[in-house]
């Protein structure tokens, strides 16, 4: 079975890259194809759903991650912790699904010269 591609979309905060991503996978139904669910420190949002738009954690376990290098790229943003989990995408790109990771340019930045190899990258800024 091919791997998956990974595609990394990268902009400032709010410049988007959601509602980008979301408009590409409306406009444009891509079969075999997911986004990425990040972990965070945050607080939930009304709505959000654990698991579903990221992964609440504490910073004790956050941290926790960092040193075990369980992500992928991480980043701290306005005082709280993002980072996308190594193993949750090595296993969906195994499968042949692409991936979507909708990160910031921390998170771009972070990434490993042999992970930064094997992407595929846009950065956008908003107008």
């Amino acid at each position: 079975m091919a791997q998956g591609t990974l595609y990394i979309v990268s902009a400032p905060s709010g410049a988007g890259k959601s509602s980008l991503i979301q408009a590409l996978l409306k406009t444009q139904p891509l079969y075999d194809t997911q986004v990425s669910v990040s972990h965070t420190t945050r607080q939930p949002r009304p709505g959000e759903v654990h698991g579903e738009h990221y992964f609440f954690v504490n910073h004790d376990e956050f941290k926790e991650m960092i040193s075990r290098d369980a992500f992928l790229e991480h980043a701290e943003v306005f005082g709280n912790y993002y980072g996308t989990s190594r193993e949750a995408i090595e296993q969906v790109l195994a499968t042949g699904v692409d991936v979507f990771l909708d990160i910031d340019w921390q998170g771009c930045a972070a990434n490993s010269p042999e992970d930064a190899a094997r992407a595929e990258y846009l950065y956008f800024t908003a107008v």
